[in-house]
């Protein structure tokens, strides 16, 4: 009998060794469902949050990444999520890899963190008596069937809407933090967590606000039994909780209190309607909780097609209302699984949201309630008959996880996906048309972008999109007229600003391109490219000087940015500072060896600096790298010439001309290297030909008048 009872497992190791192979289990699950994601590359919102972010391009000092994430992106107002993004960059640049990889660290903690609170909630006294015998495979059923859904994948796989699921993390977390409070000997090291995990909450996303109501809520359901006892027991708790709402206005604020416009009762969307809409979309999202088919990654802008479209909804969603508030007081278990399907839906659903009627992110912590309610509803019913009904059901929805992961295997693929479920959304048509123009298919794209102006045609992106799109298709007058409506409609309308001064610019109408690259820079400061074009579109006004200016400031926004430290030497060069160009533009090639561009750029300040041979060299090192580079063929045949070999340097020059036929200072420095090589006839027929190309061109009409003289 001893012997045995020596190398028994005790009851409560028992316990734990199942637990941690419950969790296990979990993360193991999470890696399988999920294990597809870790490749899909930045979609949508990604890119203005992630390599368009300046504010998470290092960690030190961290206020960066904390206190100056754009306003209009997804992070804005969320410094915690926001330096999470800024670690990734440290670990991967914008190599996708780390990205996904946390996101998915985040889910599999939120699933067992919910493992833990579903676990001590049906072992606890309310609900022992009922489920304590089984609470822990209840717990594994409940938060596998949470971790492996498919409306999850919005919060997964979609890198940015880490606000949301790190935000849902922080949530369980304080709840679970809140739960072992209850039940130690000593609660208050484990409050103090609770309140640090629900700080860290507010600073990820708003959504947050309703945690410690949930806390409350929770604490009356399932531990003090009443508010007035919670509320007696654990007052300080409660206060410091509320004390981490206080943070919420400055978040909120740095934003411009709308999200850019977007979110808030001044965004352009009447509240009322809003509300009605949310009848629909609380009743889809119950749908989709049951039955994950379709899921749509982006449902449109608002819109509201009046009380009988949403009347068929409302017999789903004022039914679970009013079932809620009446099982808080009579059932409160299962009131408060509605409550938490409810409240934490309704900051998004209270707040008019322009740009989105619904969004299935917003379902990450919510569905929880509809996990939990499906375990206990099945059990009830089936008892322990009920784990391999459970089993194949959670297996089914991982492998429905991989199937929709594989939808954001590219913009092409997911924006193709998204018009096949809502061909009505003007939103989509654009963003399927954008993967078409980067897919190089400009055709299709100029027809989506028509059609979701035929849906909107007030809306400003697409004219923009429409336009990028006819100035690849070489039809830059549309183009034009394209942005120019664009602004009219939104004259804040930065990226219009620069694509209307790029067209003007590339048009010859460089004098009107200036103002439109200043209000756009004047918008978007730190758009180090667009000081880079407008630095050029300055120095070839002859206005150097404000242009070593717009170099500078790029290279604040981008320090190491190539292609700024070349147009700085350019503009030094044509302000007589030949030394100091000759050092950016080396300081360029450092950067980037194989910048054909500033070879070519060195090699003709070599030239102003006299030093020809270095010079030969630099444009000879620029036709490696890019054979076609006219200018370069044609100054180092040129220089060539100069230097008493006007065979070979003819042969460049004619090189330029093939590659360029309407290149006039290659058709006059061919004339000139005839004339060394006693050709005089052909030397007058490409003057003939400068004149075509350049009618006043006084060199040109010296040189043939003089010929013709010595005739």
């Amino acid at each position: 009998m001893k012997a045995v009872q020596a190398t028994a497992v005790r009851a409560p190791e028992l316990g734990r060794l199942q637990a941690v192979l419950a969790a296990v289990l979990i993360a193991a699950a999470a890696a399988t469902a999920y294990h597809n994601s870790l490749r899909v590359p930045f979609v949508y919102d990604d890119l203005k949050a992630i390599p368009e972010n300046p504010s998470i391009r290092h960690l030190w000092p961290p206020w960066d990444a904390l206190l100056s994430a754009p306003g209009d992106t997804t992070v804005g107002g969320r410094p915690v999520a926001n330096l999470t993004l800024a670690v990734n960059y440290a670990l991967s640049g914008t190599d996708v890899w780390s990205y996904h990889l946390l996101n998915l660290l985040v889910h599999a903690l939120s699933g067992l963190t919910l493992f833990g609170i579903v676990r001590r909630t049906l072992a606890g006294p309310a609900l022992g008596a009922r489920f304590g015998r089984d609470a822990l495979p209840l717990a594994l059923a409940a938060a596998l069937l949470w971790t492996v859904h498919p409306l999850q994948t919005e919060s997964v796989t979609y890198v940015v809407q880490r606000v949301e699921s790190l935000m849902g993390f922080f949530y369980l977390l304080t709840l679970y933090l809140f739960i072992r409070s209850v039940g130690s000997p000593r609660p208050a090291r484990w409050q103090a967590a609770a309140v640090v995990a629900c700080l860290l909450g507010m600073g990820t996303k708003e959504v947050m606000a309703t945690a410690p109501v949930m806390v409350l809520l929770y604490d009356r359901t399932f531990a003090a039994g009443s508010f007035r006892k919670a509320w007696q027991l654990r007052r300080g708790m409660y206060l410091s909780l509320a004390a981490t709402w206080l943070p919420l206005p400055l978040l909120i604020a740095a934003t411009g209190w709308n999200r850019g416009g977007s979110v808030g009762f001044n965004a352009g969307v009447a509240p009322g309607d809003y509300w009605l809409a949310q009848i629909e979309a609380v009743a889809r999202y119950a749908g989709l909780a049951v039955w994950p088919r379709p899921l749509v990654f982006e449902y449109g802008p608002f819109r509201f097609q009046g009380l009988a479209a949403v009347a068929p909804f409302a017999l789903v969603t004022v039914p679970l209302a009013a079932a809620t508030l009446a099982a808080l007081r009579l059932r409160p278990a299962v009131g408060f699984l509605g409550a938490w399907f409810l409240v934490i839906l309704a900051p998004s659903s209270i707040v008019p949201v322009a740009t989105q009627t619904m969004a299935e992110h917003r379902m990450y912590l919510p569905l929880a309630a509809a996990a939990v309610a499906a375990v206990a509803l099945t059990y009830a019913l089936l008892g322990r008959r009920s784990w391999p009904l459970l089993g194949l059901v959670v297996l089914a929805l991982g492998f429905l996880t991989q199937a929709r992961n594989d939808d954001y295997r590219s913009e092409l693929a997911l924006w193709t996906d998204t018009v096949a479920k809502r061909p009505e959304n003007p939103n989509a048509r654009n963003n399927l048309g954008l993967a078409l123009f980067h897919a190089g298919r400009v055709g299709e794209a100029i027809g989506q972008y028509q059609e979701a102006l035929k849906l909107q045609p007030s809306y400003p992106g697409a004219l923009n999109n429409l336009g990028n799109a006819l100035d690849r298709a070489g039809r830059p007058a549309d183009a034009i007229a394209m942005y120019e409506a664009a602004l009219s409609l939104e004259p804040r309308y930065a990226a219009a600003h620069f694509n209307l001064a790029m067209a003007l610019d590339k048009a010859g109408r460089t004098a009107q391109a200036l103002p439109h690259f200043e209000e756009s820079l004047r918008m978007e400061p730190g758009f180090a490219q667009g000081r880079v074009d407008y630095g050029d579109a300055l120095a070839r006004s002859g206005r150097p000087a404000e242009a070593v200016e717009q170099f500078e400031a790029a290279l604040r926004a981008r320090p190491g940015f190539a292609e700024a430290h070349n147009g700085l030497g350019m503009a030094l060069a044509q302000s007589g500072k030949v030394a100091q160009a000759i050092e950016e533009y080396r300081t360029a090639l450092r950067m980037k060896p194989d910048f054909a561009r500033a070879h070519f750029d060195l090699g003709n300040a070599l030239v102003q600096a006299g030093r020809v041979p270095e010079a030969v060299s630099s444009y000879e090192e620029a036709l490696r790298i890019d054979p076609g580079l006219a200018e370069a063929s044609n100054n180092l045949g040129i220089m060539l010439c100069r230097t008493g070999r006007p065979a070979e340097g003819l042969a460049r020059i004619e090189a330029a001309i093939r590659a360029m036929p309407d290149f006039a200072q290659a058709h006059f420095a061919r004339a000139t290297a005839l004339l060394q090589t006693g050709r005089r006839d052909e030397a007058a027929a490409e003057y003939e030909r400068v004149l075509e190309l350049r009618p006043n061109d006084p060199s040109a009409t010296r040189m043939l008048e003089r010929l013709r003289a010595q005739r």
